[in-house]
């Protein structure tokens, strides 16, 4: 009877012992540099391709002494297009406005003023939030196609979403596109993480964003859509 019942059971531990190790028993697998820079690949495919993008770029501080960006967020499109909210640092004080950037030019609405006025970000060391958009092909979505180093680090839970991280390096002429006070010399580390899908969730970069200042961190979301979006100068705009 125990001969019989083990001959049973053996086929079943042995499929047990073998499912076990092909899910990896752990929280990172092997995978070869170019098939994870093929995912970051195909994440950038989605995000070229979208109608338009849910946009999000954020850093818990700026460096004491200078002015830049803090967060945007809003919607955008690739004509380049943004519409949302945009908080810059300048002299120690942080300034939040509703921010619309298309055709080349950037509006911006302070909560007590009755209409936008058209601003130049350059003079907060920011950039025109329609570049982190860009048109097809570039804006934030280039650091995707401009990781060197790639490797596959932890696995981790989302809600339901299982994803994958992705680390590697940037070089700070790609981030200094559509962040202008970037060390274009410099050496930026970043850190993705992408569905099992190969959708980016969210990417964190970190390098010397401003001169003479420790390093900065900025955390980036680019959510791709379906959903067509019209993003058009403000009615009522005048000059700054």
């Amino acid at each position: 009877m125990r001969t019989r019942l083990l001959t049973v059971l053996a086929p079943v531990v042995v499929a047990a012992l073998l499912l076990s190790g092909c899910s990896g028993g752990g929280d990172k697998e092997s995978t070869s540099s170019s098939d994870l820079e093929a995912r970051l690949l195909t994440a950038k495919k989605a995000i070229d391709g979208a109608a338009s993008l849910q946009v999000s770029i954020s850093t818990d501080k700026v460096p004491d002494g200078v002015s830049g960006l803090k967060s945007a967020t809003g919607v955008g499109t690739h004509a380049p297009a943004f519409k949302g909210k945009v908080s810059v640092v300048s002299g120690g004080s942080s300034i939040s406005a509703d921010v619309i950037a298309t055709d080349g030019k950037v509006w911006a609405k302070l909560g007590f003023s009755p209409a936008y006025l058209t601003i130049s970000p350059k003079t907060l060391n920011a950039p025109d939030p329609a570049t982190l958009v860009g048109t097809e092909g570039d804006g934030l979505a280039v650091i995707l196609a401009n990781t060197a180093g790639t490797e596959q680090g932890d696995r981790s839970r989302d809600g339901k979403a299982v994803l994958t991280t992705i680390t590697g390096t940037i070089k700070g002429s790609v981030i200094q596109q559509f962040l202008p006070t970037a060390d274009d010399a410099g050496s930026f580390t970043v850190s993705y993480r992408l569905d099992d899908d190969d959708l980016l969730r969210d990417a964190t970069i970190k390098g010397p964003f401003y001169e003479g200042s420790p390093d900065v961190t900025y955390r980036v979301k680019l959510a791709p859509s379906d959903e067509s979006v019209s993003i058009d100068p403000p009615k009522s705009a005048g000059g700054a």
